[in-house]
């Protein structure tokens, strides 16, 4: 049974290790553009954990994924186009969501932990992370929009709503 825990200093380079499996993945599926080779940074992540927004996804005590959780409004989804959100009720978001490629479920167990907070979820993913999108979809997410990065770059945006 997967579990979700807010991470800790000492899970650093074991996030970082995830991360960097991921980018490998994503590049390996089409999708070389979304994290590059240099996102997240270790710096965000320590920020992340000192935060407490960064979780980890664990089976015992072995971490196999990990997230940003965030509640209240996300100032990156205030501007959507080509589309709309669902409604404009409460919501929290996911944002850096990566697996270690070893178990199943780590998006289902990050929106079932989610749901314990709000009736809204709203993640975003490259427009070429095919494999993320159809998660997505199977998870009950809807396609709402395009949205823009601090730095302008485009995501596509999706909700889940209870």
């Amino acid at each position: 049974m997967l579990t979700v825990r807010k991470a800790e200093p000492s899970d650093f380079e074991t996030v970082m290790g995830i991360y960097e499996y991921a980018r490998g993945f994503m590049k390996s599926t089409g999708n070389p553009n979304q994290w590059r080779n240099t996102h997240p940074t270790a710096e965000l992540i320590k920020d992340d954990i000192e935060n407490g927004i960064c979780h980890v996804i664990c089976e015992g005590e072995e971490i196999h994924g990990v997230f940003a959780f965030l509640t209240g409004k996300d100032p990156t989804y205030s501007y959507i186009e080509d589309g709309k959100w669902l409604n404009d009720e409460e919501y929290v978001t996911i944002h850096r969501i990566a697996g270690d490629g070893k178990v199943r479920g780590i998006l289902q167990t990050a929106k079932e932990y989610a749901m314990q907070f709000a009736d809204n979820i709203r993640i975003d993913t490259h427009h070429d992370n095919k494999v993320m999108q159809g998660a997505l979809s199977k998870q009950g997410f809807a396609r709402c929009g395009i949205i823009y990065l601090e730095n302008g770059e485009p995501r596509v945006a999706f909700q889940w709503r209870k």
